[in-house]
C-alpha cells in the first residue's frame, strides 16, 4: 500500500454525516449496499453439526433461521459437502449463506509468485458457489502478528484478497479476536495497525464484541473511531468465564451479567457502524443445550426488532 493511500485511511475516522465530503473511498464503502439480516454462527451448535449436520440445520430452519455463516471448511468441502451440495441442502430449507470464517495464513499466499496460493483462490471460488457476500478471515497467524513489518506486508495482502474477491462480487472480511485489542506494536494497538492500513472498500470489519471486551476494547468507542466499517457483527452476550485465560465466556442474549449492553451495541452498529449483518454466536452454555440457546437468542433478537 502506498504512503498516501495509508495516510488516507489514518485519518479517516469521522462521522457518518462527513461522508458525503469524504474521499472516493469512503464514498464508494457507503454506496455499497447489504440487507439487513440476522443468522447464525454455525460454530455456536458445532458439535451437533459435527454428529448431524442435517439434522442441526434442520432444527435451525424450524426456529425461523434464514441464514447461517459456515466455520468449517476443509478440502474444499462444507461439514463434509461439497459447494454445490452444501448449497442445494441450504436452499432446499430456505437457508442462505452470506459468510464464512476460513483463516487466510502463510499457506495461502506464494511471495515467489507474488500471488495466492491454489488453496486460497479455491476458498474463494467456493464462497461465490455459495452465493456469499463476505470471505472472512476469523483470526491471522502468530506470527504474523509479532512484527509489524510483516503484519503491514500481511494487510496489503488483505486488500490483495479484497481485490480478488471483488472479482466474484464479494469483499473479504477480518473478524477480531481479543489480541488485537491487548497486543501492540511499536506502541499501536494491532487493530489500529490493520484498520489503518487496510481499504475498507475492500476489506470488511466483523465485529466480535465478546472478543473485543475480552482483550479490553470498547466495542462503542472502536465502532466511532471507525464508523461505517463495521458490515458484519458477532452479536454475543458475555458473564464471566469460570476458568482459562478468558474474562469474559458468552450466553444467552439478555443474561449477561451487565458487561456490556447488547441492545444497545446492535443499535449503534446498525446507526454509526454500518452493521447490515447481525449473527448470533454463544460459544459457551452454562449447562443448556446448544440448540435451546440459539432458539432463545433468535426470539430475542426478534423481540428487539431485527428478523
Amino acid at each position: 500500500m502506498n504512503t498516501s493511500r495509508r495516510s488516507f485511511l489514518r485519518n479517516s475516522a469521522f462521522g457518518l454525516g462527513a461522508i458525503a465530503f469524504a474521499s472516493p473511498a469512503l464514498q464508494a464503502l457507503a454506496a455499497v449496499k447489504y440487507k439487513k439480516l440476522v443468522g447464525v454462527q454455525l460454530y455456536s451448535v458445532r458439535d451437533d453439526m459435527r454428529k448431524d449436520p442435517q439434522g442441526t440445520l434442520n432444527a435451525l430452519a424450524e426456529m425461523g433461521y434464514k441464514y447461517v455463516e459456515h466455520a468449517n471448511y476443509v478440502n474444499r468441502k462444507f461439514y463434509g459437502w461439497e459447494a454445490k451440495e452444501f448449497k442445494k441442502r441450504l436452499d432446499d430449507l430456505g437457508i442462505k449463506m452470506p459468510s464464512g470464517h476460513t483463516v487466510m495464513g502463510k499457506p495461502h499466499w506464494d511471495d515467489a509468485k507474488n500471488d495466492f496460493t491454489d488453496l486460497w483462490k479455491y476458498t474463494v471460488e467456493d464462497a461465490a458457489i455459495m452465493g456469499q457476500e463476505l470471505v472472512i478471515s476469523p483470526s491471522i497467524d502468530m506470527g504474523i502478528r509479532k512484527d509489524k513489518n510483516l503484519l503491514l506486508k500481511y494487510m496489503d495482502i488483505f486488500n490483495k484478497s479484497g481485490e480478488l474477491c471483488q472479482k466474484s462480487g464479494m469483499r473479504f472480511g477480518y473478524h477480531n479476536h481479543d489480541f488485537e485489542f491487548s497486543e501492540k506494536l511499536e506502541g499501536e494497538l494491532l487493530y489500529d495497525i490493520m484498520l489503518n492500513n487496510t481499504d475498507p472498500t475492500l476489506v470488511a470489519q466483523q465485529l466480535d464484541i465478546g472478543n473485543m471486551i475480552n482483550g479490553g476494547g470498547i466495542p462503542a468507542e472502536v465502532m466511532k473511531k471507525f464508523p461505517g466499517r463495521f458490515v458484519s457483527m458477532h452479536v454475543k452476550d458475555e458473564v464471566p468465564a469460570p476458568s482459562g485465560h478468558e474474562k469474559f465466556e458468552s450466553t444467552v442474549l439478555g443474561k449477561g451479567s451487565g458487561q456490556i449492553d447488547v441492545q444497545a451495541l446492535v443499535k449503534l452498529g446498525d446507526k454509526e457502524g454500518g452493521t447490515k449483518h447481525f449473527i448470533i454466536e454463544q460459544e459457551a452454555y452454562q449447562g443448556l443445550k446448544p440448540l435451546d440457546c440459539m432458539k432463545e437468542n433468535i426470539a430475542i433478537m426478534r423481540g428487539w426488532g431485527y428478523k
